[in-house]
């Protein structure tokens, strides 16, 4: 049986899926399959995967029943995968060479349901990696997650497939944040979800990805908070000013009203100035580029607050 089925859900991603299909497909670790599932792209991006999949027979192309990113991990997770541990990948993301066999040394050697790493954000390559995420130690609670979210990206979460099933998958109703909520669920029922302090995953900064809609992003969040609350989980001032602090961050990069960023900012430091500024430098560059934004022409806003 194959050890790893990595899921991509697809759409309208031909200008990067051969790229995140070629970091896949030279993994030291050879035991795995792909199942790219199509979410009805009307560019080239099925013909791109077909072509992989003549080069290269464990790139599997399907399609996806429902609509959307969740459903179509979930057909993907649950339908076709015939490994024990899903391995989840956005079409623009890639891989460290090494991932998989360091996902196979954690698994066998470590009691966990689910790995997550360090994530390096780029916007062209991997080499202008100049930001990376941070891996609490121990377990992961859902406390961890209602602030910044440590796992960042679906592309860095690997599962055991028998606890997502478990979990039930993605809440397909939520647009954004759906991945937070499946994550809070899923240790609300027990899952143990440990990080390896290593950079495995690359998350590629998008401007006009599903991450640009700050209002869906609230809501998927509001949806998460009350999942948290079912199992007894209410986020501080901290965390709130935490989150707040990220939607102004996402809001210098994706170019939306010049007024936002400061809005949000103003928000987080309300709920908790000790919050919004646990990370000084990030705390202080924030509200910096939001009165800065007021000014500054839109192109030059994204210039600037793109990494």
């Amino acid at each position: 049986m194959t050890q790893f089925s990595v899921v991509i859900p697809c759409f309208n991603a031909e200008a990067t899926i051969t790229e995140t299909l070629h970091s896949i497909c030279v993994q030291t670790l050879a035991d795995f399959e792909v199942i790219c599932v199509d979410d009805g792209s009307s560019d080239k991006t099925r013909d791109l995967i077909t072509q992989a999949q003549s080069h290269d027979p464990r790139v599997r192309l399907v399609r996806n029943t429902g609509k959307g990113p969740s459903d179509a991990r979930n057909l993907g997770a649950i339908c076709f995968a015939q490994g024990d541990i899903i391995a989840f990948c956005d079409a623009d993301d890639l891989w460290a060479p090494t991932k998989l066999a360091e996902l196979k040394r954690v698994f066998e050697t470590e009691t966990c349901d689910a790995v997550f790493s360090k994530i390096g954000f780029f916007q062209h390559s991997p080499s202008d990696v100049q930001t990376f995420s941070n891996v609490p130690s121990g377990a992961l609670t859902i406390a961890d997650l209602l602030g910044e979210n440590p796992v960042g990206t679906m592309s860095n979460l690997s599962i055991r497939k028998d606890q997502f099933i478990v979990s039930s998958g993605f809440n397909s109703d939520i647009v954004h944040n759906e991945d937070l909520e499946w994550l809070i669920r899923l240790i609300g029922l027990g899952a143990c979800i440990i990080g390896v302090d290593q950079t495995l995953t690359y998350y590629r900064a998008n401007p006009h990805g599903l991450s640009a809609d700050l209002t869906a992003m609230m809501q998927g969040r509001n949806a998460a908070l009350r999942t948290a609350k079912a199992f007894g989980f209410i986020p501080s001032g901290a965390d709130q000013a935490i989150h707040m602090r990220y939607l102004a961050r996402r809001a210098l990069r994706v170019g939306v009203d010049r007024t936002d960023a400061l809005k949000f900012a103003m928000r987080g430091l309300v709920e908790s100035p000790v919050g919004f500024f646990r990370s000084p430098r990030r705390g202080a560059l924030t509200l910096c580029g939001a009165v800065a934004a007021l000014v500054l022409p839109r192109r030059t806003r994204q210039i600037l607050f793109s990494r």
